[in-house]
């Protein structure tokens, strides 16, 4: 579904990824791992457009992504959760889901504020609320609910839980496997591995802007020492 071939980023004369190569299949959920500083979200935003890729390869459902623009990559089922949610502050959280809503694939069932609301109930009370009085906890739901109302096929979350209480954290991960239980794939970036090796299907270990270790939960679970040395547990 998604592909990065020897992808090569650079701000400005710095380069940020040396040849950056992943595959996510079609329903899974993939991670990106890896200490601050690695790559992690320059990949991301190579994928969206938001960072153009100098050189290599990025395709989704064969579709070449480098050098579209980051509106037109979107509109081809790819839906971001930035880092630092982003939620408009001076728009209602009714506003804010419906500001980009779209569904430019024609999905027969598509996301709908109130599918959002049976997914996050916490947002519905505070439907009227604007973005900048929102908890940390309700903007992340926010920011989720948000993209998926664009109704993609790939929802790309960075730092999907950075930041938040243990029990917002829980929602978090439940309504990830609820997404993926839909037919939706994921690609995610967080920190915490424990919660990620229970809902992700493979993970990719970014160093110095490239992958240095791929595998399953079982495999990473096992292998001590490329946690160690490249997650620092």
């Amino acid at each position: 579904m998604l592909e990065l071939k020897d992808v090569t980023t650079f701000y400005g004369t710095s380069q940020a990824l040396f040849g950056m190569s992943l595959a996510l299949e079609a329903g899974q959920v993939a991670t990106l791992l890896g200490r601050n500083g690695m790559g992690k979200t320059t990949t991301i935003n190579s994928i969206m457009g938001i960072v153009p890729a100098q050189g290599g390869s990025i395709t989704f459902d064969g579709k070449e992504l480098r050098g579209q623009s980051s509106f037109r990559i979107a509109n081809l089922g790819l839906g971001l959760v930035p880092e630092g949610r982003q939620i408009f502050p001076n728009l209602t959280l009714r506003e804010n889901l419906v500001a980009t809503a779209s569904n430019h694939l024609d999905r027969p069932d598509p996301w709908t504020v109130e599918k959002v609301f049976a997914l996050f109930p916490e947002l519905e009370q505070r439907i009227g609320s604007m973005g900048n009085l929102l908890s940390g906890g309700e903007q992340q739901m926010l920011a989720i609910g948000r993209a998926l109302m664009t109704n993609p096929r790939l929802l790309i979350l960075d730092e999907a839980t950075e930041g938040l209480a243990p029990l917002v954290r829980r929602k978090i991960w439940a309504a990830l496997s609820s997404i993926r239980e839909q037919g939706t794939s994921i690609l995610v970036v967080d920190k915490n591995l424990h919660d990620l090796m229970r809902i992700a299907d493979r993970h990719f270990i970014v160093q110095r802007g490239e992958v240095v270790w791929q595998g399953d939960s079982a495999a990473l679970q096992a292998d001590n020492e490329a946690r160690k040395n490249y997650l620092g547990f």
